[in-house]
């Protein structure tokens, strides 16, 4: 919200400079982003006309031009704007004047002819950048008077940074309004005259959606003169708020959005057909709006339309049959509540973002449509003429302002400090807060243009921003810190990260709202009772649903990192995933992780190679240690059909690792596959209680076990089975090799297993030994069909 400090003191003019005035507003709340001058300084220039304009001797663009420049004697200056005029209004540089950028103005001779001074643009003098020629100045400017001070140039800009929920500041009445709670000062508010009624037109007005539009307020006006011009002081508040002039109409109800929060939107009678009615968008609907754009419309977009077209859409931008032309002499001015709801996440949603949809979906006065009507048509009777017809006020249900309870108690709790009811009511009555005493506490009544009071919490906000955040004393608070308790049992998420870091790998945070072209590429086929949540109020119109997955992201940040030529990305995050499920949602914490690149930094003692599923399987081996990690082939649609895995521990499936699919790598532009993986953290945390075993001083005996199994039988199967039988003095059974081919039957293949015998007491025997390898055997033969290999 940028905003005039003169425009603001003509309501509210506290005894503050402009300084003191910005950290009220700021310790109140109203972060002041910004404060810069309406012009930067420069001295020595005046307010001149032009008596007479003749052509100079020596050259075609130039001009000698005869000025008043209120000294007693007129003043010969050489100029080349090509708008100078006899009887023109300009700045005029005194000789020793001193402009922007450090110009100092003498007297010189220009191709000859001697300049007493310098007739300046706009541009020269840092108010605008316009340069294409002379700043005319106002017929009823003084001349000889100071420029700065004709120009009230020794303003500030205001620039506040405002909270989304203080929709009533985004207006000079509502700024007003705050700086007199804050400093005590008195408030002046704009006029609400009710205008005369002297014209007979009306139009129809049909609201088809009430909830949408719980109040439409409307007029008429005839016979205004299209091509009158917007007031100077009028022109110059719009341009100093950041809004450049565009005709007489729209500036007024430019004008009296930002003087009252209310937007409004001014029709050309002409172009609308029938009654005007309010209504969603039906099926295949189009409209084109004021800046061009061809919107192809959906069935939750609400519409201002007549009983032939749609004229705009409803709190956000108008179409292209309801601008105001050259040709415009009968308008149709409106002034609608429109339910926040309705508005909100459409503009991000269309990728514009206009002022009235920035009001609107944040709630502005719906007790203010007449007031504001009443304004724009003053504002335009007295700058365009015309007649204005009576007003239609077409009114639901508006929002209800129920009473909140104030306790002071509850004051004196959340704030610190003990507040008699008196005080606060006092605070209350500087708010405009409508209240009633209740036994020992306060029944407040919120007005309608604070759509932010809603519970207790809310209005001991008020309190503490009038109050002061600075007189609320610090406190030390006394209080007993108990060590939490560490069980030996659980690990939490840091340990868990801690692991990956020590392994190369390098945490993100990404954001928990995705793009649902994303979620549908990861998952093509997913049913609708599975499809990702969305997200009613998107921060972006490509963020517009919660991820299901923590992939997505995590691709997201490998392209970010190859776009900056990182070759080499091994990322992880810890996050929530957001599933729909049977009884409602669930929200499962989850690590995920994403490799990618040379295996290994870069380095000199072996080859480079990319880094492939076993890389990040071992990782994943030591994320889980002491639990036991299991992998089995299977499907996942985002994965290479042929290059993925369910992962599991303790025969419970906890996730997935696997390369990512070809028609994924294709899709996101990646110069090859990566490998990623993603796990529930849950099942992760528990591990066992670390117990003490003896350790023997006898010898390992290892034996080697090579049996010929059948292809379809997994190795990790065969390996299981043998942990399980627990044979005597069996300490440890792995697999370190596999083979197919000479020697082997088609079909069939050799595993080579390792197996560790030991005993705490006694050194095994090899009868003893003999038999623990034959009982192994028999386990193969007769769980698997297996047999010893030749």
């Amino acid at each position: 919200m940028k905003f005039s400090e003169h425009w603001l003191r003509t309501m509210v003019n506290p005894p503050l400079d402009s300084a003191a005035l910005c950290d009220k507003l700021t310790m109140a709340g109203l972060e002041v982003e910004d404060a810069a001058p309406a012009a930067p300084p420069f001295s020595g220039v005046v307010v001149a006309r032009i008596d007479a304009v003749a052509a100079h001797p020596g050259a075609d663009r130039l001009r000698v031009c005869t000025v008043d420049a209120g000294t007693g004697a007129a003043l010969q200056i050489v100029c080349g704007a090509p708008n100078a005029a006899a009887g023109m209004k300009v700045p005029c540089a005194l000789v020793g004047a001193a402009l922007p950028g450090g110009l100092a103005i003498r007297e010189a001779a220009v191709r000859g002819v001697v300049s007493h001074g310098m007739l300046c643009s706009a541009r020269e003098l840092g108010i605008d950048d316009d340069a294409s020629g002379l700043l005319r100045l106002p017929d009823d400017a003084v001349v000889g008077a100071d420029l700065r001070a004709q120009l009230r140039l020794d303003d500030t800009l205001i620039t506040l940074k405002l909270t989304p929920n203080r929709a009533d500041c985004l207006s000079l009445l509502g700024l007003a309004r705050e700086v007199a709670a804050i400093t005590g000062a008195p408030l002046v508010a704009p006029p609400a005259n009710a205008v005369a009624v002297t014209g007979s037109a009306r139009r129809g007005v049909r609201i088809e959606d009430a909830d949408g539009c719980p109040r439409f307020t409307s007029r008429t006006i005839e016979g205004i003169d299209p091509s009158a011009p917007t007031p100077d002081w009028m022109k110059e508040r719009l341009l100093r708020s950041g809004i450049r002039s565009i005709s007489a109409v729209v500036d007024i109800t430019n004008y009296v959005m930002l003087e009252l929060g209310q937007p409004l939107h001014a029709y050309d009678d002409r172009l609308l057909d029938g009654d005007i009615v309010v209504r969603f968008a039906a099926e295949n609907e189009e409209l084109v709006l004021l800046n061009g754009q061809v919107l192809k419309l959906e069935r939750d977009l609400l519409l201002v339309c007549d009983e032939m077209k749609p004229l705009g859409l409803a709190g956000i931008m108008g179409g292209e049959h309801s601008g105001i032309g050259a040709a415009t002499t009968t308008v149709f001015l409106e002034a609608a509540f429109w339910n926040p709801a309705v508005i909100q996440g459409k503009s991000r949603r269309l990728g514009f973002v206009s002022d009235a949809g920035h009001r609107f979906e944040r709630g502005v006065d719906f007790a203010g449509c007449v007031r504001a009507l009443e304004r724009a048509t003053e504002l335009i009777l007295a700058s365009c003429g015309g007649r204005a017809g009576p007003i239609d006020d077409a009114c639901a249900r508006l929002p209800g302002r129920a009473p909140v309870r104030v306790r002071p108690a509850r004051v004196a709790s959340l704030l610190g400090v003990d507040l008699p009811r008196a005080a606060i009511a006092s605070l209350f009555d500087r708010l405009q807060l409508r209240h009633e005493p209740t036994g020992d506490d306060l029944m407040v009544t919120p007005p309608s243009y604070r759509f932010d009071l809603a519970i207790e919490e809310d209005f001991v906000e008020e309190v503490a921003r009038l109050h002061g955040y600075d007189a609320i004393p610090a406190v030390p608070a006394v209080h007993v810190q108990d060590m939490l308790p560490a069980p030996e049992r659980l690990r939490t998420a840091s340990a868990l990260k801690r692991v990956l870091v020590a392994r190369d790998w390098q945490e993100v945070i990404t954001f928990s709202f995705v793009g649902s072209a994303v979620e549908a590429a990861l998952f093509p086929a997913r049913p609708d009772a599975a499809a990702p949540l969305r997200v009613l109020n998107p921060i972006a119109s490509h963020l517009d649903v919660m991820r299901t997955t923590l992939a997505g992201g995590l691709i997201e940040v490998l392209r970010t990192n190859l776009a900056r030529r990182a070759e080499r990305v091994r990322v992880f995050e810890v996050g929530r995933c957001f599933l729909r499920t049977a009884p409602g949602h669930d929200q499962p914490l989850r690590i995920g992780g994403l490799a990618y690149g040379d295996a290994h930094a870069e380095q000199w003692g072996q080859p480079a190679r990319n880094v492939d599923f076993f890389d990040v399987k071992a990782d994943l081996e030591a994320l889980v240690a002491p639990l036991t990690l299991r992998t089995a082939a299977g499907e996942h649609p985002a994965l290479h059909p042929g290059r993925a895995a369910t992962v599991s521990v303790a025969k419970q499936a906890i996730g997935w690792i696997g390369e990512l699919h070809p028609r994924l790598v294709k899709q996101f532009e990646l110069p090859h596959a990566p490998v990623l993986f993603e796990l529930d953290l849950e099942p992760l945390t528990a591990i066992p209680l670390p117990t003490a075993q003896p350790v023997s001083r006898l010898p390992v005996v290892r034996r080697d076990l090579a049996v010929v199994v059948d292809e379809g039988i997994a190795a990790q199967a065969v390996v299981d089975a043998l942990a399980a039988a627990r044979v005597a003095s069996v300490e440890a059974v792995r697999l370190f090799d596999v083979y197919r081919g000479t020697g082997l039957s088609p079909g069939m293949k050799s595993l080579a297993i390792l197996v560790l015998m030991q005993d705490t007491e006694r050194t095994l025997t090899d009868p003893e030994i003999d038999a623990a390898m034959a009982q192994l055997l028999r386990i193969v033969v007769e769980q698997f069909g297996g047999s010893l290999r030749q």
